[in-house]
């Protein structure tokens, strides 16, 4: 479990099961920036039992707040090269945005993967309008590299998307 002063992650448990496939496949709960696109329950317990939602190219933590509630998730998956991971992030409730919550779950996976892995490059994508997520990226020191033209398939539509990294000598120097 990595523990920071507002959150927790951890590794998604076969008694938190029911309720991550609920709050994961709630569309009302995805806003603007997320696909509609979701997993039956199903198959969503077929990956969990065979993988734990943990493989070489992915991994998923569970964001828990100071009352051990599931608020979110955070993963980092396989980037374009052997020495980066993209991360991705969503809170299951609009009403905990901005209260700080994802941007320390960011940091304890960036420690936790340059402390604990080889990679030398992590990535965010986002959408260009989504301003929260931009905030994160600069909070946790990415720097913005530019953007993707027409990356993402989104709702029905092709979407930019602004691109931040970090490398591993920028998190070293942070210290």
């Amino acid at each position: 479990m990595l523990k920071g002063q507002l959150c927790s992650l951890r590794h998604l448990l076969s008694a938190d099961l029911g309720s991550f496939i609920a709050l994961a496949n709630d569309l009302a709960t995805r806003g603007n920036y997320f696909s509609m696109q979701f997993k039956s329950p199903e198959a969503l317990r077929k990956d969990f039992m065979q993988t734990g939602f943990v493989t070489d190219d992915s991994e998923l933590f569970v964001i828990e707040d100071s009352f051990h509630r599931m608020i979110g998730v955070i993963t980092h998956f396989k980037g374009r090269t052997p020495v980066c991971r993209e991360i991705g992030y969503r809170l299951f409730n609009a009403d905990l945005a901005g209260r700080g919550y994802v941007t320390e779950a960011t940091r304890l996976l960036v420690d936790y993967l340059f402390n604990v892995f080889q990679y030398h490059r992590l990535e965010l994508l986002m959408d260009p309008h989504n301003i929260a997520s931009e905030r994160i990226a600069q909070k946790c020191r990415f720097t913005e590299e530019g953007t993707l033209r027409q990356s993402f398939f989104i709702n029905g539509k092709m979407c930019d998307v602004k691109m931040y990294s970090l490398l591993r000598p920028e998190w070293e120097a942070q210290g």
